[in-house]
């Protein structure tokens, strides 16, 4: 009786966290180090599903315009599109956390060329992460595809 108490207390505590995360196993392995990005908290109206599903389609449409192949991928999930997915496709654009730390300050530069970021005047210190935030993503995972998947949450 013990064993049946224990076994139903553990699947509703498991429950929710087997929810919480559905494409752990599917798109990357399990999240291996997570931190929090809260600093530049605005209201964006605009910034909604349709928005974030084409700001990856540009994102994607210029890799592959670009005249070499893509080293990783983006790509949105959930139902209002507010899990931003990047992972790479071969073993050594995120070999590290500290190479895909490097890769999202990379794309910064793309981003402060916009003229969102010129019009809100945050081209000098906007990063790729404010602007994920400012579009509204609840989190960021960065996966090398293999043992390593970081998760960055978005403070609103």
């Amino acid at each position: 009786m013990t064993r049946v108490f224990a076994l139903i207390a553990a699947f509703l505590l498991a429950g929710p966290l087997a929810a919480e995360d559905r494409y752990v196993g599917y798109y990357y392995p399990e999240i291996t180090s997570e931190e929090t990005f809260d600093r530049l908290v605005r209201d964006s109206q605009g910034a909604g599903k349709a928005v974030r599903i084409d700001f990856v389609n540009v994102l994607t449409s210029a890799q592959l315009d670009a005249p070499e192949s893509p080293r990783f991928v983006f790509f949105t999930k959930g139902e209002d599109a507010a899990t931003l997915i990047v992972v790479a496709l071969d073993d050594d654009v995120f070999a590290t956390l500290y190479r895909a730390r490097a890769i999202m300050a990379q794309l910064t530069v793309s981003v402060r060329q916009g003229g969102f970021f010129r019009q809100e005047e945050l081209e000098y210190v906007a990063t790729f992460y404010d602007l994920l935030q400012l579009m509204q993503f609840d989190e960021l995972v960065i996966s090398n595809g293999r043992d390593l998947a970081h998760r960055v949450n978005f403070v609103r």
